[in-house]
C-alpha cells in the first residue's frame, strides 16, 4: 500500500508544483539535495571541498521519455565536467543510462555516454555509470566492458551487494582493472535474484568489500553504515592497505559527523552531490521502492544531531 501511495504520489504534477513552492518542503529537501542548478550544486561542491571532502555531482533524472530529454542530460553533463575543471574542482559525476536514453534506443545511449567520456578525457575527469535496477544490470556491465579499453582511466560501474550475482560481477571486474563503487542497492528486487534479509546483504557486502579492498582498483566503500565502515578500517588496517589504495562514499546530507570524522582520521571521504528540479518525484521513487528507506533517512538524521549534541 505504502509502496503504491509513494509512486503514486511521484506521477502528480500538481502536487509537484505545489511542494517546489513549498518553503517548509524545499528546507528539508534542500538537506538532501542541495538546489536545482549546477551554480548551487558548484557552490556546495566548494564548502564540501574546504572541509576536505571530494564531491561527485549527480543530475537528477532517469528513465526520459524522449531523445530530446536524453540529448539535454547528455549536454548538462558536459556543462558539469567543463564547470568543475573551470573552478578548479577534481572533476568527478555519476550518471543513469535510462537518463541516457537506453529504455528509448540504445544506439542513443552508447553515443552519449561515449560523447560524455570524450569530455572526461579532455579535463582529466571520471563518470561513473551507475547501477539501476537488475534489469539493467546486464546491459550496463557489457556496455561498460566495451569501454573500457578506450577510457578505462576515466569510467568506472556500480556494483550492489543485495544482488545475488554480485560476487561473480566483481572477479570479472577486477580482472578488468574497473574502478568499482560498491554499495548495498536501494531497489527492491525479487528473493530470485536478491537476498531479501539485510543479514545477508550485509555479509555479501563485507565479502566484496574486502575483495575490492584487497585487489580492487581504487573502490569506492558507499556505505553509511557504521559496523560496515568500523570492519573496513579494521581490514586496511590489518593487511595493511593504505588509505590511497581507495576511499569512502556517502550521500549529502547523510551522517555529516561522520564524514568529517573520516577526514579527520586521514581516510578518502567523497560526496555524491544530487542536483536538478526532479527531487521531488526522485525522491518518492527512491522511497516506493524500498519504503524501509524512509526509516533509515530518518534515523541518519537523529543519529547525526545526537553526535553532533
Amino acid at each position: 500500500m505504502m509502496r503504491t501511495t509513494l509512486l503514486w504520489l511521484s506521477r502528480q504534477q500538481s502536487i509537484f508544483n505545489f511542494v517546489r513552492r513549498n518553503r517548509l518542503a524545499r528546507g528539508f529537501a534542500s538537506r538532501f539535495v542541495p538546489g536545482e542548478t549546477l551554480d548551487e550544486a558548484l557552490a556546495v561542491t566548494r564548502e564540501l571541498q574546504s572541509r576536505g571532502i571530494t564531491v561527485t555531482l549527480d543530475l537528477l533524472g532517469e528513465s526520459v521519455a524522449s531523445a530530446a530529454e536524453a540529448d539535454h542530460a547528455r549536454d548538462t553533463y558536459i556543462d558539469i565536467l567543463r564547470a568543475m575543471k573551470r573552478d578548479g574542482f577534481g572533476v568527478n559525476a555519476s550518471l543513469k543510462p535510462t537518463q541516457m536514453g537506453l529504455d528509448i534506443d540504445p544506439a542513443l545511449y552508447h553515443a552519449s555516454i561515449r560523447t560524455i567520456l570524450d569530455v572526461a578525457r579532455e579535463t582529466d575527469g571520471f563518470v561513473r555509470i551507475d547501477m539501476e535496477g537488475s534489469a539493467y544490470t546486464q546491459r550496463t556491465l557489457d556496455f561498460f566492458e566495451e569501454l573500457v579499453p578506450e577510457f578505462i582511466a576515466h569510467t568506472g560501474v556500480v556494483i550492489q551487494a543485495a544482488l545475488r550475482r554480485s560476487t561473480a560481477d566483481i572477479e570479472h571486474l577486477i580482472t578488468l582493472g574497473a574502478r568499482v563503487r560498491l554499495c548495498k542497492g536501494a531497489y527492491l528486487e525479487p528473493a530470485s535474484v536478491a537476498y531479501p534479509d539485510k543479514k545477508d546483504v550485509d555479509a555479501h557486502y563485507i565479502r566484496l568489500m574486502e575483495r575490492l579492498l584487497t585487489d580492487g582498483n581504487y573502490p569506492g566503500i558507499a556505505t553509511h553504515d557504521e559496523a560496515m565502515i568500523a570492519h573496513a578500517r579494521r581490514f586496511v588496517a590489518e593487511h595493511g592497505i593504505a588509505p590511497d589504495r581507495f576511499e569512502f562514499q556517502m550521500l549529502y546530507g547523510v551522517r555529516r559527523d561522520l564524514q568529517d570524522a573520516l577526514v579527520r582520521d586521514g581516510f578518502r571521504m567523497r560526496v555524491y552531490l544530487p542536483f536538478g528540479s526532479q527531487w521531488y518525484p526522485y525522491l518518492m521513487r527512491r522511497l516506493a521502492e524500498r519504503p524501509a528507506n524512509i526509516a533509515f533517512i530518518l534515523g541518519n538524521v537523529m543519529k547525526e544531531g545526537m553526535n553532533r549534541s
